[in-house]
């Protein structure tokens, strides 16, 4: 769908806008497997990170108007604009305290009142719409003073809510205190539940073509989809389930390495093999599932023995 380049994000951006799609779910939960690879203290990840980002998608400075113009000393200067409306604001308000109330009703709202306009706005209309639950734990937070405290302390927040800019700083630094951006999916989403759903890092173009790319975090993505757009919770389950086992079988990328990981996936194309046994993993899974089974039936392997390697690396 999307070609690569550096127009990837522009791309991007007028797909979501087209789609009227919103609201960006972006989830930062560390795996006990990967727990040794988080760049945070061991005792800061014991405490728990198990949170969620509600960004902004179709707003903001992302969407303002661009413009470079040559000063009369013929020095140049650019304008960004960062406009948001009272309307855009609700919608991405009201789902960020809608989804607190599915989990632990806590709700933070990270902005830059102390600067910005937009963000003073934004306090207005959250305001209100915390009168509307009052079983929800609302605090505002400066985002700088936010990205400081998802490293030293995550375990403090339940559910995020910020603009389009502030999030998509803010769920990539998340990211990378789980272990992984390549574990990572996102969901994008409107009025319905038609949605587009992709792991967090994008196209990721840097790499194309080397084969060392985590796909999990697409797999992920597929297990929101079910979740969200189809309402096939089992279905999603036995997935994360399935990607469970294959963190418990050691199975890694070279983005999720740690002293402690069991198999390195290596070869030619690594990212192949690895997409092959989580795949197969999951498959099985969906056919339990079918046959009115459970998804943690005993009496089917899931990776519970490691790889057997080929001399050259690959895996039998």
């Amino acid at each position: 769908l999307l070609s690569r380049g550096l127009g990837d994000v522009y791309k991007r951006q007028r797909l979501r806008a087209g789609m009227g799609l919103y609201a960006n779910n972006r989830p930062a939960k560390i795996w006990p497997q990967l727990a040794p690879a988080s760049p945070l203290k061991p005792e800061i990840v014991a405490q728990g990170i198990d949170f969620i980002i509600v960004r902004e998608l179709i707003g903001g400075v992302y969407f303002g108007q661009h413009q470079t113009h040559t000063l009369e000393n013929g020095e140049k200067q650019a304008v960004d604009t960062m406009p948001y409306a009272e309307h855009e604001i609700e919608r991405i308000g009201r789902i960020g305290f809608e989804t607190a109330m599915k989990r632990r009703k806590k709700l933070t709202c990270v902005d830059k009142a102390n600067v910005l306009d937009t963000s003073r706005l934004w306090r207005a209309v959250m305001h209100r719409l915390a009168e509307e639950y009052p079983e929800v734990e609302y605090s505002e937070m400066f985002v700088d003073n936010c990205a400081m405290q998802i490293c030293k302390n995550p375990a403090q927040f339940d559910v995020i809510v910020t603009e389009n800019m502030f999030g998509d700083i803010l769920s990539d630094e998340a990211s990378e205190i789980t272990g992984s951006i390549g574990m990572v999916p996102s969901s994008s989403l409107g009025a319905t539940t038609c949605g587009l759903y992709e792991p967090i890092h994008g196209s990721a173009p840097d790499i194309a073509g080397q084969d060392v790319v985590n796909p999990i975090a697409c797999i992920l993505s597929a297990a929101m989809m079910l979740r969200y757009s189809f309402g096939m919770a089992a279905e999603a389950d036995a997935i994360e389930s399935a990607v469970n086992a294959v963190l418990d079988a050691g199975l890694r990328t070279a983005d999720m390495m740690d002293i402690l990981c069991i198999v390195f996936v290596r070869g030619k194309k690594p990212g192949e093999e690895l997409v092959k046994m989580a795949g197969g993993t999951v498959v099985d899974r969906i056919a339990v599932l079918a046959e009115g089974g459970a998804a943690d039936r005993k009496d089917i392997k899931y990776l519970n023995v490691l790889p057997v390697f080929n001399a050259d690396g690959s895996i039998k």
